[in-house]
Parts: structure tokens; C-alpha cells; sequence
């Protein structure tokens, strides 16, 4: 069993930067494709990046630039380091682990970012 454990959320005004952790509890990380999620308010969850076992990234549009996603595979996290925070960026921010054989799929519990003046 997996557990996904997301700390790092908070308020900050529009063009300042936090930077969220995902510590994954379990065994075998490294195997697992790895993604922040993130559901704004009233809106749908949407992929905000995404990083391979082997570490292929890859950003929404919306983000490109401004956030980095990292991982590290000795530690068994992964990041996003989030830059020049805007209003639309305001949602819940979900840390996911993804395995296709066998099939699992793993949430955290999620973390608020509200970016305001």
C-alpha cells in the first residue's frame, strides 16, 4: 500500500513563489510516473506536470516556465517549485503515483495554494 503525504500550500500574493513536497510512503517509487493535479474552484482537476521514472517532464501550457517539478529517487519526493504565482493558479493541488503494471493509482490528501493580494 502506498501513501502519498503533501505538505508546502499556503497564501501568497500574486507573483511570489512556494515550492510543494510529496513525501511517498511505500516501496518501489522509482517505478511509479509521478504528477501534481490540481482542482481550482468549481472547476474540474487538470495535470499541472508530470514526471516519468526516468524523468520526462511534462507541463500544461498554463504553468510552462513558471513551475518546476522535481523528483528525487534516494529520497522517495517529488516537488513543484511554483514562480510568478498568479490568481488562476489558486486551487487545490493533488499529489498523484501512477503504475500501469500493475495497475495503481495513489492520491494524497491535497493542499491549498491561494494566490491573492
Amino acid at each position: 500500500q502506498v501513501q502519498l503525504v503533501e505538505s508546502g500550500g499556503g497564501l501568497v500574493q500574486p507573483g511570489g513563489s512556494l515550492s510543494l513536497s510529496c513525501v511517498f510512503v511505500g516501496s518501489a517509487f522509482r517505478v511509479y510516473h509521478m504528477g501534481w493535479i490540481r482542482q481550482p474552484p468549481g472547476k474540474q482537476r487538470e495535470l499541472v506536470a508530470s514526471i516519468t521514472p526516468d524523468g520526462t517532464i511534462n507541463y500544461a501550457d498554463s504553468v510552462k516556465g513558471r513551475f518546476n517539478i522535481s523528483r528525487d529517487n534516494t529520497k522517495n519526493t517529488m516537488s513543484l517549485q511554483m514562480n510568478s504565482l498568479k490568481p488562476e493558479d489558486t486551487a487545490v493541488y493533488y499529489c498523484n503515483a501512477n503504475l500501469t503494471t500493475p495497475r495503481r493509482n495513489y492520491w494524497g490528501q491535497g493542499t491549498q495554494v491561494t494566490v491573492s493580494s
